[in-house]
């Protein structure tokens, strides 16, 4: 690499460092983590467990970032000053090893430039994210369950908790739905760009006569609800229901009534769970869905009703947002962005991130041109 590439690349991620520090203000984050440092000193802390578990997680997310951020920056000057030397020493493998650590930065960098545009107002919470089967029969059901693998295998390249509260299983094949937790700051943020109407163009493997099958599957994403939000549920709203847990092809799992069916009457909306064994942990797991959903409808009625002032007509960006095509050639496209893919495999084991990356920036562009 000649030497001038590397100043070039070095001033380009210094300035966008930049910007991100403009973003994240360091000084204003050593202050809040100084001062929850200081409530979590208090003897009286877990007194108030709510209040508790808020300052811990806040304090935590906070200094990850900051680590995140200080790391990185380090790393920058770092490769710098290794290059200078490299140079003066006329060391080509130490350049080589400094090409290589910075394209490392640079992708490290860009993922924290993603991030600082996580700015909404649940965008740093964790996500709560159902997928169900749409149109094209035990296709569809089966498409729903590829969508689910590739979800859980995307947290757990990143290393993060999945926790699965209700599957219901079709009769031949795949899920007719599942909504499953992702324990991780800024999962809402991330995975909210992934809510809409995915597409599977393929040859059917459940088709006698090989013909290839369109179906689709619907993926909704809502923010995990905190102890301080105001989602008020009065009980005679909500019908309950208890069920035994089953698994494929309708195997008994559990010999209890211990799964739960909560069915918001006003609004019809209907969520479950049979993950615990208790009936009163089903119970209370299903609440915390339902009230995030509900939240998340409150927040959809009023941006589709400031959108009505607006005058703005066109459809909600989430809707028809993503084909796999499978036959008769390869390619995985979202069709807001038009980032694609020619490897649909990689993306459906959980290779997703340029296309969250994509989503996020092509959300925060529509977000401006709203405002104007």
């Amino acid at each position: 690499m000649a030497g001038p590439d590397f100043e070039t690349r070095i001033k380009a991620l210094q300035a966008t460092m930049h910007t991100i520090e403009q973003v994240l203000e360091p000084d204003r984050m050593r202050a809040e983590i100084a001062d929850l440092g200081e409530q979590v000193a208090a003897p009286d802390l877990w007194d108030d467990q709510a209040n508790a578990q808020r300052v811990t997680g806040r304090l935590s997310t906070l200094q990850g970032e900051l680590d995140r951020y200080a790391n990185l920056k380090q790393r920058l000057d770092d490769v710098e000053m290794l290059i200078e030397m490299a140079r003066e020493e006329g060391d080509d493998e130490s350049l080589a090893d400094s090409e290589k650590e910075l394209d490392r930065i640079a992708k490290a960098v860009e993922a924290l430039e993603v991030r600082t545009l996580l700015s909404g107002e649940y965008d740093a919470r964790e996500a709560l994210v159902t997928i169900r089967s749409g149109a094209g029969g035990v296709d569809a059901a089966d498409f729903a369950e590829m969508l689910m693998r590739m979800y859980t295998r995307w947290a757990e390249r990143n290393k993060y908790p999945v926790e699965v509260f209700d599957t219901s299983f079709a009769e031949e094949a795949g899920i007719k739905s599942a909504t499953f937790a992702v324990h991780a700051p800024y999962a809402y943020g991330t995975l909210s760009v992934e809510a809409g109407t995915h597409r599977l163009v393929r040859i059917s493997p459940f088709d006698n006569q090989g013909r290839r099958q369109t179906s689709f599957a619907a993926v909704e994403v809502v923010p995990v609800l905190e102890q301080t939000d105001e989602i008020d549920v009065p009980e005679e709203e909500v019908r309950v229901d208890v069920y035994r847990s089953s698994g494929p092809g309708g195997q008994s799992v559990n010999t209890t009534d211990s799964a739960v069916r909560l069915t918001h009457l006003p609004t019809g909306l209907v969520v479950s769970c049979q993950n615990e064994k208790s009936q009163l942990q089903n119970k209370a797991s299903a609440m915390v869905i339902l009230k995030a959903k509900l939240l998340a409808l409150k927040k959809a009625e009023e941006a589709a009703h400031l959108k009505e002032l607006k005058g703005d007509v066109a459809a909600s960006w989430g809707d028809q947002m993503r084909s796999y095509v499978l036959n008769p050639y390869q390619m995985v496209k979202d069709l807001r962005t038009n980032y694609e893919s020619g490897n649909p495999q990689a993306v459906l084991d959980g290779e997703i991130d340029d296309f969250i990356e994509a989503g996020i920036r092509w959300r925060r562009g529509a977000d401006k041109a709203d405002q104007n």
